[in-house]
């Protein structure tokens, strides 16, 4: 039987030495001393979620749902990410290949920004073309250049599509406390803001052109991304939209009967994205210009039938070409029958989908009598060259409007 030798005596006043295994909570057993009948140690309690900070890349005004989806999803802090600068953009072409389409050089550049920042988890979106492996790329070369503390909550790992699965993954990567049906219910509210956002953008578009009071609709606008950016609730989503729809809706314009109307289609990311495109949406505003752009997260992420799209364009393709291909020869073809006066096809550099989607535009245009202007951006692409295409497009199509 194995002995237990008696620990030394203690002289009077010493303080007691703790034994290094009772510190740990594990039970010693001296001589004499009868047998514990349970453990009677205090075992540290692990905590399981240390609150992490996450960041999303920089696009268009969605950052207000983003940042709901981060404090009431995943229960984490938000770190914006800075709006970008010409260095921000030169960081991510730095890190980036030449050929690379252009978002993915915006892309990384706003996560060196955001670690910077002190984000510790940075999103990354699904997609239907390269955009799919864009999160793996991109950690790996963050990797590479010296930023090492941080986790990537990439969801083309979600094949699904299914909302429970994508707060499972969350669950698994950000927060192991997370509540499924708690995620659920307040991914759905994320998903209600990013439509808000969206119908909000479209009245903008469609009416800040015939502002009587200079930058009044861009004040409206900042009310409402603010009001948004605050909301903790679904009633607070709810109450900023109703708020900021009526401010809208009672800003004072020049609007004439039949203003000059413009279609926007093309690339996911550069056609939604201020910075990518270098302001075109308000450059054409600024001309009096009514628009309607097609792409946004609501109509081709939430809300887009797919079927119904390669139906209406039988006749002029029977085949996906990529990504957004279908959807955007879908939204031209609307534009033209509603009697728009112009369209405007935006792609980034190195994007193939949107490449083959140009001679069906131009075969839209010879039998709808629509002009058609095929802008193509990357980091070199400056304001002036675009100012003189808008306008020489604008001029024609106003012209051809007076004719007409």
């Amino acid at each position: 039987m194995r002995s237990f030798q008696s620990q030394p005596e203690q002289s009077a006043g010493e303080p007691k030495v703790k034994n290094p295994a009772e510190e740990h909570g594990r039970i010693v057993m001296r001589d004499g001393a009868p047998r514990p009948l349970f453990f009677a140690g205090k075992r540290p309690k692990r905590n399981r979620h240390s609150r992490h900070k996450v960041a999303f890349f920089h696009f268009r005004y969605y950052e207000p749902a983003f940042k709901y989806f981060t404090e009431q999803v995943l229960d984490a802090d938000f770190v914006p990410t800075p709006t970008p600068t010409r260095a921000t953009i030169k960081r991510g072409e730095e890190m980036s290949a030449d050929y690379v389409c252009t978002p993915f050089k915006h892309i990384i550049g706003d996560y060196a920004a955001a670690l910077e920042q002190g984000a510790d988890t940075l999103v990354q979106v699904t997609g239907f073309c390269r955009l799919n492996y864009y999160g793996e790329l991109q950690e790996m070369i963050l990797r590479d250049a010296g930023y090492e503390h941080f986790q990537m909550l990439n969801f083309s790992y979600v094949a699904t599509g299914k909302i429970r699965d994508y707060v499972a993954y969350c669950k698994k990567v950000v927060n192991p406390n997370l509540s499924i049906p708690h995620g659920v219910k307040n991914l759905l509210g994320a998903y209600r803001m990013v439509e808000h956002i969206d119908t909000f953008r479209d009245r903008y578009l469609a009416n800040a052109g015939f502002e009587t009071e200079p930058g009044s609709f861009a004040r409206v606008r900042k009310e409402f991304l603010s009001a948004m950016n605050a909301a903790k609730s679904n009633g607070d989503i709810e109450d900023g939209f109703r708020r900021a729809m009526d401010a809208l809706d009672a800003l004072p314009t020049n609007k004439p009967e039949d203003p000059v109307r413009v279609g926007i289609v093309g690339e996911y990311y550069t056609a939604q994205d201020p910075t990518s495109c270098l302001n075109l949406e308000q450059k054409l505003l600024d001309m009096g210009v009514e628009l309607s752009n097609a792409m946004s997260i609501s109509a081709f992420n939430l809300h887009y039938n797919v079927q119904a799209a390669r139906e209406s364009i039988a006749e002029y393709s029977v085949h996906d070409m990529g990504p957004t291909s279908t959807f955007n020869i879908a939204a031209a073809k609307r534009f033209a029958k509603a009697g728009y006066d112009g369209l405007v096809h935006i792609k980034s550099a190195g994007c193939t989908p949107e490449i083959d989607v140009m001679p069906v535009l131009q075969r839209l245009s010879r039998d709808y009598h629509i002009p058609v202007l095929f802008l193509t951006f990357d980091t070199q692409t400056s304001d002036a060259g675009l100012d003189t295409r808008l306008e020489a497009f604008y001029d024609m199509i106003a012209m051809r409007k007076v004719r007409s």
